[in-house]
């Protein structure tokens, strides 16, 4: 039997500089109200028994008249989902990285070592821990584009240095390993670098790349696996991003979903892409996914009159020039 303690605490002295708290109780049925000044809180057991007078005087409370408190009772369940609610609002949201692991790849004539880079966000629970493969290489040129646009910000963060010999020596590849590690670290304390284009870009853009390669192949389901990749890394840098940031992708996931005949997949990263093409006036995805979604909507037996509405308006203030391409022709002409 479940019984919920109403709790009020009022000060109503003080001594030794400390105020004391008196408890007042209610006659209300399987409760207890306490009043804290300026906060109610709500003590919910699952237990048959409520706190008694020990109990209470332990804390430092006295028990006074009854009155009537305005407050309602919350069970156990709504009390956790409001205390894990406010610690996500009180916990900033950071974006942590780790490279637990590295490889060496021989191609032919060709040798070099790629770091496991995994990308998680704090503050917030992370169900997965998404990751991309990087070379040294790739982190060179990483940092010197950053260099290009923002060379004061990143006097104190300093790219682990080459090594002209020994770079497949497993005591150099783990020192590397720990380093690349800190030095993404130190890269995202540096405010300018988490906003920058060219963090998502490092982070994706081999994915992206090899994603849209394999979708004007036809090869869609393993397009698909590139594309999930990417936008998992792109959800978590949002914070830090513009809102238009996950678009093109979302476009790209809708095409593959509509050629492997998975119209309501399709529907849905066309629709989630729809809002921020509309604010952020990205005006031939705007057309192309509005024309997809009266497709699909067709195909899904859904309303569609709305959506035509749009885009016949959407047509007449751009002439016919923003309905000249469908969505796949825009997605294949991507990382070319």
């Amino acid at each position: 039997m479940l019984r919920t303690l109403h709790l009020w605490f009022t000060p109503v002295a003080e001594s030794y500089g400390r105020p004391h708290t008196v408890l007042r109780r209610w006659p209300k049925r399987n409760s207890v109200s306490l009043r804290l000044p300026h906060r109610p809180i709500i003590y919910s057991r699952t237990d048959d028994r409520l706190p008694g007078r020990d109990q209470m005087a332990g804390l430092g409370m006295a028990l006074a008249p009854d009155e009537l408190p305005n407050c309602s009772s919350l069970t156990t369940k709504e009390l956790q989902q409001n205390l894990r609610a406010v610690k996500q609002r009180e916990c900033p949201i950071r974006l942590l990285f780790e490279i637990p692991s590295s490889r060496i790849i021989e191609e032919g004539l060709s040798k070099y070592v790629v770091y496991d880079v995994v990308v998680m966000r704090s503050g917030s629970f992370d169900s997965r821990r998404v990751s991309v493969e990087r070379r040294y290489s790739d982190f060179y040129r990483f940092h010197h584009k950053l260099l290009v646009e923002f060379r004061e910000e990143l006097e104190d963060v300093v790219l682990p240095r080459k090594h002209l010999t020994g770079n497949f020596s497993p005591e150099i590849i783990s020192e590397r390993r720990v380093a690349l590690q800190d030095y993404l670290a130190k890269l995202y304390s540096v405010r300018c670098v988490r906003h920058s284009p060219l963090l998502p870009k490092f982070l994706t853009e081999q994915e992206q790349r090899r994603a849209h390669s394999l979708l004007r192949a036809g090869q869609f389901e393993l397009a698909l696996q590139q594309l999930q990749v990417v936008l998992e890394i792109e959800e978590k840098l949002l914070p830090w991003q513009s809102p238009t940031l996950i678009v093109p992708t979302l476009c790209a996931l809708a095409v593959c979903y509509r050629d492997l005949e998975e119209p309501e997949q399709a529907s849905a990263a066309a629709q989630r892409a729809l809002p921020p093409a509309r604010r952020y006036g990205l005006k031939q995805y705007r057309a192309s996914l509005l024309d997809l979604l009266v497709d699909l909507g067709y195909q899904l037996g859904r309303p569609v009159a709305q959506l035509q509405e749009e885009l016949t308006v959407l047509r007449d203030a751009e002439r016919g020039e923003s309905s000249s391409r469908s969505l796949k022709e825009l997605v294949v002409q991507e990382f070319i």
